[in-house]
């Protein structure tokens, strides 16, 4: 059974991968792998319960004693649903309400045109200077957004801007690299980020730490780059079709009120990781709660606009309806995929691999990376965190390898190794991270084109970038 699970694991993953291919959206697939892994675990758990989970098993039976008149298996399958599965499912629901409420604020900053103070600040046509602005532009914003996000935005600002297709091609690839770069600082940045800090394995510490390393993945393919340009852009004539479809509604908002929709949007998700420190809470009651007080200030703007049509105002309820919920939907499959490994002790088992064939933190979280570039980070760091347990440093003195484990706490270098090697690894390959499939999507960028032009450079700043951190270590 543990075999047919990690076949049907792998199997799933290579139709994830080959998405575009196959004509089958991923998040379907993600359930899909999701649900029936745990319905071959419940049969599998009698067999490896005892070996995986025997403290947590047999206090669930001491606690609920009506169970231990029943058989073993009967035991161990109410261990698995009321147990194991309502936890599994408590910790998904923290990463998929964040995830939930911070696309909200980003969509509401979105339509009413909040991202346009940015964009319209980008006057030089130089085509190097365009491309360095570009890039730290985008590397600053997806740290205080998302890596995706940042993405979408900065390749339609490059459509206005730039007419000729490949060199469009050439920036959005910088775009890509310096959206998943930006966004592995950040506690907020990236969905593995944010899955790190949610699960207590990070705190904002990872911001001084990987700083600089990303820094350094961004400016080296930069570097590169910029000598494959030369003179002025020509820039590209928008038609009326291209214009955005709440263009009249941006006409009738007042510039403080998309202003001020920007600042209230922003500094929510700024916000986000010092409501966790102050409260303790989870991070997203902190973003829920900066969603409910945007409602009820975009509520009262709309309510002041009497003449404005009602079906121009895109209130909140209204917004909700263009989150893309197929995204969380895929988040609810492979999260719920790497639980039903980790239950049955599969994840536990590629930890001990690791430890034995891989010397130390640094080349399992390299060997991390380099893997995001072919399957998706999300997962892979869902599976590091089910291997790796985040320890408590007391206990770490009284372990037979205090030195190594202590990479393992809360903020230890593997978590934040792990952070910057998933989220940058990912653009070695245009498929390697959702940044790169969405602008693979939107600019019809041919999968071998970004091979042969853009994962060269992006593997040198990957692999200098890690090289800047490991250093970091060595001298701090």
């Amino acid at each position: 059974m543990i075999y047919a699970m990690i076949l049907l694991f792998i199997a799933g993953y290579i139709f994830i991968a080959m998405e575009h291919t196959v004509k089958v959206n991923k998040a379907g697939v993600a359930l899909l792998i999701g649900t029936l892994l745990w319905v071959l675990y419940v049969y599998l758990a009698p067999d490896t319960v005892l070996i995986v989970s025997p403290d947590a098993f047999n206090h669930f039976v001491q606690t609920h004693p009506e169970l231990q008149l029943h058989d073993f298996n009967t035991q161990v399958r109410h261990f698995v649903i009321d147990h194991q599965i309502l936890e599994s499912i408590g910790d998904i629901a923290e990463m998929l309400f964040f995830l939930l409420a911070a696309m909200t604020i980003v969509e509401f900053i979105d339509v009413h045109g909040g991202f346009t103070y940015i964009t319209e600040k980008i006057t030089t046509r130089k085509k190097r200077q365009l491309l360095w602005l570009i890039a730290l532009i985008t590397f600053f914003m997806s740290a205080v957004l998302d890596n995706l996000t940042t993405t979408i935005v900065m390749i339609m600002l490059t459509r206005r801007i730039i007419s000729e297709t490949r060199e469009r091609w050439l920036f959005g690839s910088i775009i890509v690299i310096a959206a998943n770069s930006g966004g592995a600082w950040s506690p907020i940045g990236d969905v593995t980020t944010i899955m790190l800090w949610v699960k207590g394995n990070v705190t904002t510490a990872i911001i001084p730490q990987l700083f600089f390393p990303s820094l350094v993945s961004t400016v080296v393919p930069l570097l590169v780059a910029q000598f494959l340009l030369k003179g002025s852009v020509v820039e590209a004539e928008m038609s009326l079709s291209e214009e955005r479809e709440n263009a009249e509604l941006l006409r009738h908002m007042q510039k403080n009120d998309r202003l001020g929709i920007l600042v209230f949007g922003v500094s929510i998700l700024i916000l986000s990781p010092v409501f966790k420190a102050v409260t303790h809470l989870p991070p997203f009651i902190g973003l829920l709660l900066g969603v409910s007080l945007l409602w009820i200030y975009t509520e009262i703007l709309y309510n002041r606009k009497n003449q404005l049509n009602e079906n121009l105002k895109l209130r909140v309820s209204k917004v909700l309806g263009r989150i893309d919920f197929s995204t969380l939907m895929f988040f609810l499959g492979i999260l719920l995929a790497v639980d039903a490994l980790q239950s049955a002790g599969i994840l536990q088992q590629a930890s001990r691999f690791m430890a034995q064939h891989l010397p130390n933190v640094f080349a399992q979280g390299y060997t991390i990376g380099l893997l995001s570039a072919i399957v998706d980070n999300v997962p892979l760091v869902a599976a590091a965190i089910g291997m790796y347990p985040v320890l408590d440093p007391a206990a770490v003195s009284t372990m037979a390898d205090p030195l190594f484990m202590q990479n393992f706490i809360e903020d230890g270098v593997f978590w934040h190794f792990l952070a910057y090697c998933a989220g940058v690894g990912g653009s070695i390959l245009i498929i390697g991270s959702a940044a790169g499939v969405v602008f693979m999507g939107l600019e019809k960028v041919p999968f071998g084109w970004y091979l042969k032009r853009i994962s060269l450079i992006a593997l040198l700043g990957y692999t200098f970038g890690a090289g800047a951190y490991i250093l970091q270590q060595a001298i701090f």
